[in-house]
């Protein structure tokens, strides 16, 4: 909804703001005052308002996410037909909404994480658009995955807190929830996208 109004009201926006830029003697009387202030002032900062709002919303979506075309191996990874994919089961199962499952995962990316990955984030427009940019395989995260992007979905939930494999060892499962214990240790869930394999993949064709 937010999307559709954002170009008439940029257009309207730009009309009226000529209109008073062109006609500067209407805003001599009261209503050509109240026109001024409305094209010159309320109409623009609504306008980025609704563009930014609009972009931050869009910037949450897998399309979005998957639009670069060195992150098209990290999509295809999400339909790989093999349970011990993580991304690939959450994915496939609905256990994270499939037009936000990136964001899902990685809530503190770039724009929507702290000061320093904001600034990771202009590091990535840079290589994108003037610099050189990596092979897929080469992509790692800046620092290791933080257990919280989990436990917001699983904390609290039967399945987890009773799972066989999360109490083999004395207080394993207070070690993952205080991040002690990563829930990609070795043995656990240590195969995520893994691009570099995807050549001998088998790939899940979807529900027909």
């Amino acid at each position: 909804m937010l999307a559709m109004m954002i170009v008439p009201l940029l257009a309207v926006t730009a009309v009226l703001a000529l209109l008073v830029g062109f006609r500067a003697r209407l805003s001599r009387s009261r209503e050509g005052k109240v026109l001024a202030f409305l094209s010159l002032l309320v109409l623009p900062v609504l306008s980025v308002w609704g563009g930014f709002s609009d972009h931050m919303e869009r910037a949450t979506s897998t399309s979005f996410c998957l639009s670069c075309h060195v992150m098209n191996d990290f999509g295809r990874s999400l339909h790989v037909d093999d349970q011990g994919y993580v991304p690939a089961v959450h994915f496939q199962n609905n256990l994270v909404p499939r037009d936000h499952a990136c964001y899902t995962c990685h809530t503190d990316y770039t724009m929507f994480g702290t000061v320093n990955a904001k600034i990771r984030g202009l590091r990535h427009l840079y290589v994108q658009y003037l610099g050189r940019i990596p092979k897929p395989e080469k992509i790692k995260l800046y620092q290791p995955f933080k257990n919280r992007e989990c436990l917001h979905c699983h904390l609290g939930s039967r399945k987890f807190e009773e799972f066989s494999g999360h109490r083999k060892i004395a207080d394993q499962l207070d070690s993952i929830k205080s991040g002690k214990l990563s829930c990609l240790s070795s043995g656990c869930h240590d195969i995520v996208h893994d691009v570099g394999s995807l050549k001998n993949a088998r790939f899940w064709k979807g529900t027909k």
